[in-house]
């Protein structure tokens, strides 16, 4: 009996080939998202060398809403700062953001933009909510399109839309990339 086939008979020893997980694809950025992330770059690029340290990393993923540890930054500038000059370019940082939106559980950002909405915790968001964020948004919607908007979602008819109420409207093609947006607006402007 030839090793391959001791290997396969002895589960025991585990040196059985394990089923190899194949990576998700990886997703690729708008041009809205890349733009984001390139003023987010320049914004911390101060010296305008066209690369930004340890510290303008860490400040500029949270910007972009990204929960970063500083032990998670102190890798990323291991894997990328391939020099050791302290520092990183444009084209990792935007390869880090990609990977770091791909991560992103989609579900969990819904439910982190709607308690970003339901800023007062009571489990709906009302017209004084998207009144707030309109304004924010510099967008002009009167009372009654606001209105419109709670009363088309709103399945329940309590005068607000519950969690699971955003979650079916985020989830309705591209209101769900608006909202995407939206949330990563909140993220950066509140927290």
């Amino acid at each position: 009996m030839c090793i391959r086939d001791r290997l396969k008979t002895r589960p025991d020893i585990g040196l059985i080939p394990k089923k190899t997980v194949k990576p998700k694809p990886r997703q690729e950025l708008s041009e809205e998202q890349k733009q984001e992330i390139k003023e987010a770059f320049d914004l911390f690029d101060t010296d305008k060398t066209g690369t930004i340290d340890y510290h303008e990393v860490k400040v500029a993923l949270r910007a972009l809403g990204f929960e970063v540890k500083k032990s998670e930054v102190i890798d990323l500038m291991n894997e990328y700062d391939r020099e050791k000059k302290g520092n990183i370019e444009y084209l990792d940082f935007l390869d880090i953001c990609t990977t770091k939106i791909n991560e992103r559980d989609p579900m969990e950002e819904i439910l982190k933009a709607f308690k970003l909405f339901d800023e007062e915790g009571k489990g709906k968001i009302e017209m004084k909510h998207l009144r707030r964020i309109s304004r924010e948004l510099g967008e002009n919607l009167t009372d009654e399109e606001l209105q419109a908007m709670i009363d088309e979602f709103d399945k329940d008819q309590d005068g607000g839309i519950n969690e699971q109420e955003f979650v079916a409207i985020m989830k309705a093609g591209s209101i769900y990339q608006t909202i995407q947006r939206l949330s990563i607006y909140l993220f950066t402007e509140f927290t």
